[in-house]
């Protein structure tokens, strides 16, 4: 049976404050949990103690007494301290965003590469968490028959342990970084025109993947349902009686507030992006915050060096718009920091406006490769 959690966000005055708690409730069901209630407040800055102050704390210990919650989760990253404080306080497990989202990330890697790139950052995670532990930290190891040395403390066992995991951890992910470096030149050497797929997670990536080359890559209508890269062949027609085909990779999906030590240790992943001839950036054209998503995946893509690749705007899901919302083409341009870039409205799901999509990635393959343009497909 799933966990009921209590939800709380806290409103510092910044851009992007979610108050209805509609994705942070999203996370918590990806992981597996069941939210029970929510709670918002706001405040100038964080409480060094308590996050949330003393008062807001008792306030929200009783809601979540009432509501029959066994857990709490914030919206926000705690320090160390903030989370020990709140857990001895509430007497229940307190988690955030950032452990939330490393869980999902745990439970969904399934190749090897993914796996090792989540334990990299669970370990980089927890080594700053050992003020957790509590009191059997401050107990001395040492002695015949003991894993520590002579006076070491329980805790510099720990965080020696974690750093050596960490160590082995980032030495395995390095080599598996070093195959994929060897596979990306191998595409380069055939002169592939290589694409990635990049958006705000939920967005359809997945789904316009398996549109677009026929494959069967996992997708479903929840974050990160899928973690690891997949790069296909596409084949976009023919020009001259030569077939125009490319390499199309689906990357994992974006979010706000990603943690840094994710987007660190998924560099391997993201380095498909980062070194790809065109991004296909997908849109949820039926999201109400698409515009905040857009910025989100903007950030990253400066974050990893890949925000001078020419990008493609793909906004999904127009056939979930109301009439009145609906674009009345296909095709237009859309302002992407100061430049105008072509944007495609389309359904990953019932293929409209597939075929303009996949005419435009022909040209531009055609064009890399200095043939002639095909008029269709």
């Amino acid at each position: 049976m799933s966990t009921p959690v209590l939800l709380v966000g806290v409103d510092f005055h910044t851009d992007g404050f979610d108050a209805n708690l509609e994705e942070l409730g999203l996370l918590v069901q990806s992981a597996g949990m069941r939210p029970v209630g929510k709670i918002a407040c706001k405040r100038q800055a964080p409480d060094p103690a308590l996050f949330v102050g003393k008062g807001k704390a008792e306030e929200i210990k009783a809601l979540a007494t009432q509501l029959g919650a066994l857990e709490v989760v914030f919206d926000q990253s705690l320090s160390p301290a903030q989370q020990r404080n709140l857990e001895r306080h509430w007497d229940m497990p307190v988690n955030d965003r950032t452990l939330l989202i490393l869980e999902i990330f745990a439970q969904r890697a399934r190749s090897h590469e993914g796996k090792l790139q989540v334990e990299l950052a669970r370990l980089q995670y927890l080594s700053t968490r050992l003020v957790r532990r509590w009191s059997h930290l401050e107990r001395q190891r040492g002695g015949i028959g003991n894993r520590g040395g002579p006076g070491e403390t329980q805790i510099e066992l720990d965080r020696r342990m974690l750093g050596e995991g960490i160590k082995r951890t980032r030495e395995r992910l390095e080599k598996v970084m070093r195959q994929r470096q060897t596979q990306r030149k191998q595409r380069m050497r055939k002169d592939a025109f290589r694409m990635s797929l990049v958006g705000y997670t939920n967005a359809g990536k997945s789904t316009l993947f398996n549109a677009l080359v026929k494959a069967k890559s996992y997708a479903a209508d929840q974050l990160f349902a899928t973690l690891d890269t997949t790069t296909r062949q596409i084949y976009l027609g023919q020009t001259d009686g030569l077939a125009n085909t490319a390499s199309l990779s689906d990357t994992v999906g974006f979010i706000r507030d990603l943690p840094h030590g994710l987007v660190k240790a998924f560099a391997a992943t993201l380095q498909e992006a980062a070194e790809a001839d065109l991004l296909l950036h997908v849109v949820d054209a039926n999201h109400p915050e698409w515009a905040a998503q857009i910025q989100q995946v903007q950030n990253v893509l400066h974050e990893i060096g890949a925000e001078k690749i020419p990008q493609l705007m793909v906004f999904n899901k127009v056939d979930a718009l109301p009439d009145f919302r609906k674009p009345v083409q296909v095709r237009d341009f859309y302002e992407l920091d100061g430049d105008l870039v072509d944007r495609f409205f389309i359904s990953a799901q019932s293929g409209l406006g597939l075929s303009e999509l996949r005419t435009e990635l022909a040209r531009r393959v055609s064009r890399l490769q200095g043939e002639p343009v095909a008029e269709s497909l």
